[in-house]
């Protein structure tokens, strides 16, 4: 029989929390405060780039838990990426909010016109094409473990700790895993 891991154990103990909010227990909150405070207020800070509004958001985001919690399926996500969305996409609106306000506030209609054109030219977009289609084979040139590690990594966001932990690898082990293969993109894409 194998244990479960701490990480396990945070998992259920968090679930659990969830589902006692949902029934309406205001201590229950608290102990999902306490478990994922930090992390979230990390998410809300890193979009919203200011502690005081980040700090808001977070508040915010605590409220929708509190009236979502009801909703939460253990089967569909884990807590923590649950709760992590909801942050995100406070964070974001949060930051999509201000900056249409400072449009609106900021220039009158006619600055438009000064405006520059961000977008690449024709042929950026196309060289930026190339590269991609060219990480895209050289990923797919790597292990699909690995493969799958960088993906996640690099384009959902998870941490090693995390992806070590759904690997059920040591951190160091998922650490080097993921080094030797961006070593080996890099040669790739080097040769291409």
């Amino acid at each position: 029989m194998q244990w479960p891991s701490s990480a396990d154990e945070a998992r259920m103990r968090l679930a659990a929390a969830l589902a006692a909010v949902g029934r309406g227990d205001q201590a229950a909150l608290r102990q999902v405060y306490d478990l994922t405070a930090a992390k979230l207020f990390g998410i809300c800070l890193r979009i919203c780039g200011e502690r005081a509004s980040a700090e808001d958001v977070l508040q915010t985001v605590y409220i929708k838990v509190w009236e979502r919690a009801g909703q939460f399926d253990a089967t569909r996500a884990s807590p923590i990426t649950w709760l992590a969305t909801i942050a995100r996409n406070g964070a974001i609106d949060w930051r999509r909010s201000v900056a249409g306000r400072a449009a609106r506030d900021s220039l009158p209609e006619q600055a438009a016109f000064a405006v520059a054109d961000e977008a690449p030219r024709a042929d950026q977009s196309l060289v930026a094409a190339e590269e991609g289609e060219q990480l895209h084979r050289c990923l797919d040139e790597l292990e699909a473990r690995t493969r799958a590690c960088i993906r996640s990594a690099f384009f959902d966001g998870s941490t090693y700790a995390e992806l070590a932990e759904r690997e059920k690898v040591p951190l160091g082990t998922m650490k080097s895993w993921i080094r030797r293969g961006l070593m080996r993109l890099k040669d790739c894409l080097g040769d291409g």
